[in-house]
């Protein structure tokens, strides 16, 4: 199958997601960036082997997992996270990890206020789980070995070493089972789609019952989804509760406490449906679709298809969930949860040759793609909405017989950067009244006031980007400058006949003359004159000179200043 899969001669169609490729090969302890022609182009040493996941924040810092712990411990243990800079720079060292009380395994989540969010067992004995109402023929029969329900854990850095833990939700407050009318949580499963049936699955040998490896964040609803492997599901849960509403059954903005919102793709596992309503077989990384993308709002997995009972292949599945204006969901009663058929699914032509029965990953691109890893392969492709293969990556780190990827992830062109300290009177005044139009800097002689704009892309591996001024005054020297901050919360302070607007390391890019129409355009390298770096959020703007002439210098500086523009420098 492998040898096969790397022969295939795929004619690619289409054009990719410009951009780089982040991944962590599972038997290498660096992590690597490639671009789309396949070549390394950044690489963070690492020291451990992944635990698993890696990604970038918004900052371009790197956050990892690391597989501190050891021994005889469930598939995806790691136990560490750390945040590197660009560089190599360790940020950030922690480990959640206690023997025989909890330990981080497999996934992370970078959380828009700088918290993380992971995954973790923690140890429960087969007393506990039979006290809780657990089938004893469904344990280890060894007395002593763990029995390992996930929870879920926020964690706030603190300093270069620590974390304060500020969230947490455990499968284990959220049980139903039907075995035991003794326990407190006996009930009717199919009664409870809200809670986990502690008897489902009937064995865990390995004593991980979830098996959670993919913990995924929504900001918009505020709310987080799992997936199980084990179940076969994806579980959403709400984050707006408190720890202590989340132990329960009530609290949040829906009410309902920390039991789970929504789940799809195995109704066996609630007792309301059977074999043939099951629509996942160990499934990874569901994530959401982000605004602006194909599908915005939707739910994509990859679904390993592990035991399925047409047979041994892989697909990515879209989903539709039924979620109502107020982020809720709906289920018929009695039933399952909807949807019953995908909304988009990804399959190979001969579906066999797209096949990996553990880890893996997908992720929906800003250009419409969806970008695929096959982790077992550490095929690492990127196919059209017509599923048509349009680039594709190879891993072959350590070596080509050991190759598995868990997950990848792509990040692409830098945002679009962020126009602000306009002299058009929404900010501080300009310096004489001489107050220019809207998104123009303030006025100069020629009556209008100049404009800073960009084109091309703030990237550190390809920089294109360009600074152009327009408006400006004709046949006159500019000077475009980058500071490191934008001065007054970007609005700026009075200098001259305009107003500066970046400060602090302030560089000198490049001096340029501008023509008859008071236009330029910059030539140099920005990110070699400015000596940037990726996650730098840099602000530039044009100071000008501006003689008597026409109307002569409003404010008799004889200079003045563009707008201001600021950006984050991307890989």
């Amino acid at each position: 199958m492998l040898n096969a899969i790397l022969l295939l001669p795929f004619l690619l169609q289409g054009t990719p997601y410009d951009g780089v490729t982040l991944f962590a090969p599972m038997s290498q302890n660096d992590v690597f960036l490639v671009d789309n022609s396949g070549d390394i182009v950044h690489t963070w040493p690492g020291s451990y082997l992944p635990g698993l996941s890696v990604y970038l924040t918004p900052d371009y810092d790197l956050i990892r997992t690391n597989r501190v712990a050891s021994g005889s411990l469930p598939s995806g243990h790691g136990g560490g996270l750390q945040l590197m800079d660009w560089n190599g720079t360790i940020l950030w060292d922690y480990q959640y990890y206690s023997p025989n009380q909890h330990l981080q395994h497999h996934d992370i989540e970078w959380l828009p206020g700088g918290t993380v969010l992971l995954v973790a067992w923690e140890w429960k004995t087969v007393q506990d789980a039979i006290n809780e109402g657990r089938n004893p023929s469904y344990l280890n029969p060894n007395a002593t070995h763990p029995f390992l329900p996930d929870h879920i854990v926020e964690l706030e850095p603190v300093g270069s070493r620590g974390a304060n833990i500020i969230w947490e939700w455990h499968a284990w407050d959220h049980l139903v089972q039907d075995f035991d009318p003794t326990k407190p949580n006996y009930g009717v499963v199919a009664n409870h789609p809200e809670l986990i049936n502690l008897n489902y699955p009937p064995l865990s040998p390995s004593g991980d019952w979830n098996h959670v490896n993919t913990v995924s964040y929504n900001a918009d609803l505020d709310q987080i989804m799992l997936t199980s492997r084990h179940f076969s599901e994806l579980w959403i849960i709400d984050h707006s509760t408190t720890t202590a509403e989340a132990e329960g059954h009530t609290g949040g903005q829906h009410g309902r406490g920390g039991d789970l919102l929504y789940r799809w793709g195995n109704p066996q596992a609630y007792d309301r449906g059977g074999p043939a309503q099951k629509e996942l077989f160990s499934p990874h990384d569901a994530v959401w679709i982000g605004p602006d993308r194909l599908g915005a709002g939707n739910i994509l997995v990859f679904d390993n298809g592990l035991n399925r009972p047409a047979g041994p292949y892989s697909t990515v599945d879209e989903i539709a969930p039924p979620i109502t204006p107020t982020g809720s969901y709906t289920i018929p009663p009695g039933l399952a949860y909807e949807p019953t058929t995908t909304t988009w699914t990804y399959i190979d032509p001969i579906p066999t040759n797209f096949y990996s029965p553990s880890i893996s990953g997908c992720e929906r691109l800003p250009n419409d793609n969806t970008l695929i890893c096959s982790g077992d392969q550490g095929w690492i492709f990127e196919v059209n909405p017509s599923s048509q293969i349009v680039w594709q990556h190879f891993n072959t780190l350590p070596d080509p017989s050991n190759m598995r990827v868990f997950k990848a992830r792509r990040y692409g062109v830098a945002a679009a950067p962020q126009h602000h300290c306009s002299g058009d009177g929404s900010g501080t005044p300009c310096p004489c009244g001489n107050t220019g139009g809207l998104g123009e800097g303030c006025a100069n002689s020629t009556g209008q006031g100049a404009i800073l704009s960009s084109s091309g892309s703030a990237r550190i591996l390809a920089d294109t980007l360009t600074l152009q001024i327009s408006q400006g005054t004709h046949n006159q020297p500019v000077l475009f400058f980058q500071g490191n901050n934008a001065i007054n919360g970007g609005n700026g302070i009075t200098f001259g006949d305009g107003l500066r607007c970046c400060g602090s390391g302030v560089k000198r890019l490049q001096v340029r003359f501008m023509n008859s129409s008071g236009s330029a355009s910059s030539t140099a390298t920005i990110s070699l004159a400015g000596a940037t770096a990726v996650g730098d959020v840099c602000c530039y703007q044009g100071w000008y000179r501006d003689p008597a002439g026409t109307g002569g210098s409003p404010c008799s500086s004889y200079f003045n200043l563009t707008n201001a523009l600021s950006l984050t420098w991307a890989p």
